[in-house]
């Protein structure tokens, strides 16, 4: 790893202490060193708050020092103005004349915008150093503005014989699979997306709550599949205490729960996940979480419409029951939460 790539690599650290609370903005992280000491730096951290570099020259003790520094930044600095400056002309301002970034900003706003403003004002600018792992970080903002869709993950608990719920239900609510270990990941991995989604028998048979109640970050967007309003009204989903899409062929009731409850019409005829991920693009949702069941998870896998699958699968068996989703992808990681065992997959 060159020098380069050393610090380029503390700011993606840094970035990552943003995920789930920079929506709609990228994670950026940003370093400035100065005769190879790291003097300050910094990291986005809430949308309308001031961006990484910013930070990153605040925390700065000597301002004199930085017209001799480099100022490392995993995202092109902004070009425009927004809810905060641009950074690339606080960068000019404060005469940074080296800069070095992971990668270029998608966003139509930026795009190349930044650099060529700060190569104008006569800055020596290096890009694309650990440009992979840059545009990694960002895959839910890359994904959006590429390609107007979320970013799509998959995530089921499967018994040890490949099971995802009983034949028969007794309570309408989960059945557990994984422990409370797992269980508590995945309320963090709700409060690091933009939106979760279930489909309708899901939502009779385990009336969840879809919500962050197992770790302390902001709740997703709930998102349900109702095609003929077959839901009971007295679900949590319902409850009008978290924004909620419901999917639905059907012209619904009036509805007390006011903007809380938002009702999209779709064609079920149609290709089903192109229209959902258009409905969640057009309500600014960079990333989903799909929940289940089967028949909907399997058909967006059928679609290819998916970007990940984290997968848990427990120590107990069913039988019989509820048979898991059948894809395939390439393996990143697995992990062992006690007993329960974590494969993450991307889609190829």
């Amino acid at each position: 790893m060159n020098i380069h790539e050393k610090y380029i690599k503390r700011c993606i650290e840094l970035a990552k202490n943003g995920l789930g609370t920079t929506y709609p903005n990228p994670l950026v992280g940003s370093v400035i060193v100065h005769k190879d000491r790291i003097i300050g730096e910094g990291w986005h951290q809430k949308a309308g708050a001031p961006h990484a570099e910013v930070n990153a020259v605040n925390s700065v003790k000597d301002e004199s020092l930085l017209k001799k520094s480099t100022i490392y930044v995993s995202l092109e600095p902004c070009s425009h103005f927004g809810k905060t400056p641009p950074c690339s002309d606080l960068i000019i301002a404060k005469g940074i004349k080296k800069v070095v970034i992971g990668c270029v900003d998608p966003f139509a706003e930026v795009a190349g915008r930044g650099i060529k403003k700060l190569m104008e004002a006569g800055c020596e600018v290096q890009v694309g150093i650990l440009e992979k792992k840059c545009q990694d970080l960002n895959k839910r903002f890359f994904r959006f503005h590429q390609k107007k869709r979320p970013y799509i993950i998959l995530k089921w608990a499967q018994t040890a014989d490949g099971f995802i719920a009983p034949e028969i239900q007794k309570k309408r609510e989960p059945v557990w699979i994984t422990n409370q270990y797992s269980k508590q990941l995945v309320h963090k991995w709700r409060s690091e997306e933009q939106a979760i989604l279930v489909g309708t028998n899901t939502a009779i048979a385990d009336n969840p709550k879809l919500n962050t109640r197992l770790w302390n970050g902001k709740n997703p967007v709930r998102v349900v599949i109702d095609k003929e309003l077959k839901i009971p009204q007295d679900s949590a989903l319902f409850d009008g205490s978290i924004k909620t899409i419901v999917l639905t062929e059907e012209q619904p009731e009036k509805t007390s729960k006011g903007d809380n409850l938002v009702f999209k019409k779709l064609d079920f005829q149609q290709n089903l996940p192109e229209q959902i991920c258009e409905v969640l693009y057009r309500h600014n949702l960079q990333s989903v979480i799909i929940e289940g069941g089967t028949k909907t998870l399997q058909t967006f896998i059928d679609a290819d419409f998916w970007d990940e699958a984290r997968i848990f699968t427990g120590i107990s068996e069913f039988y019989k029951g509820v048979k898991a989703p059948e894809f395939s992808g390439k393996i990143l990681s697995e992990t062992t939460l006690e007993r329960d065992n974590l494969k993450i997959y991307k889609n190829d």
